[in-house]
């Protein structure tokens, strides 16, 4: 059995799919737990204007409680969020996590300085070493001064976005990529591995197999494994292989959330 902990509804900008019809989905597939993580991101521009995507985080808790009641003894569906952290808007973003009873957030970036990386212009005004670069080291900085999250969504997410021919590899970057691993293991946080890399014609997981074994080496135990699925026949994608390769990577559990606190499964 398997668990699903990143999954957009139609809450998320991005996602026309019923909540229902996500669980509905999860009921033909081999999973025990699902976590809906419908997406927050403040400050992106959007059209050349500052705009929010978020939703009603009161309908959306609502939503999620009906389903609980309905679903009880078939499946369990927890309470998350993915927030796209930047730099300006921590505060704001810890706030918001605070204010309700997450049982699971995602921190990810999808922007830099305003602008969403799937437009590419951090690729358009750096070079293509200059904004990996950029990429990592506001990841760190962001790790540095914001904890209210439970795991760091697809940590190498640039490479999703990278035009050239070729992803630049990670021992390039292996300094600032242990010093980011380094900080969410002390600060009892995890990482996922996203499946959304099958999708995107990526060579390597996300995050990559190197970064795993780092993060292993380095001592980090908490991960949890998430389809980023937008519709339902992405939920769950590659679980069978990604959770083959987890145990060959050596690790022994996977995680789901409660209340913030990760339970540990035997893989």
């Amino acid at each position: 059995m398997y668990f699903d902990y990143h999954l957009h509804s139609n809450f998320s900008h991005d996602s026309k799919t019923p909540m229902e019809d996500i669980v509905k989905a999860a009921l033909k597939l081999p999973l025990k737990e699902i976590c809906i993580t419908d997406h927050v991101d403040y400050n992106v521009i959007f059209h050349g204007k500052d705009t929010n995507y978020d939703f009603s985080t009161v309908q959306y808790f609502s939503t999620i409680s009906y389903l609980q009641k309905i679903y009880a003894h078939q499946i369990t569906i927890k309470k998350g969020v993915e927030i796209g952290l930047q730099p300006h808007i921590l505060r704001q973003c810890s706030q918001y996590v605070e204010n309700y009873d997450f049982d699971f957030v995602i921190a990810s970036i999808h922007s830099i300085n305003k602008y969403e990386l799937i437009h590419k212009h951090l690729f358009r005004e750096n070079t293509q070493k200059e904004a990996y670069e950029i990429y990592y080291k506001t990841l760190y900085h962001i790790l540095n001064n914001f904890k209210n999250y439970s795991v760091v969504g697809h940590l190498d997410l640039i490479k999703r976005y990278d035009p050239f021919p070729s992803i630049l590899k990670d021992n390039e970057f292996l300094d600032i990529l242990d010093e980011i691993l380094k900080i969410i293991i002390l600060d009892g946080k995890g990482i996922e591995i996203n499946t959304s890399s099958f999708r995107y014609g990526l060579p390597n997981l996300t995050p990559s197999t190197f970064i795993l074994k780092r993060y292993k080496q380095l001592g980090g135990t908490i991960i949890t494994t998430g389809s980023d699925a937008h519709t339902t026949k992405h939920i769950a994608d590659n679980f069978p292989y990604i959770y083959h390769i987890l145990k060959q990577l050596g690790f022994q559990y996977v995680c789901t959330f409660q209340h913030m606190q990760p339970i540990f499964h035997k893989l």
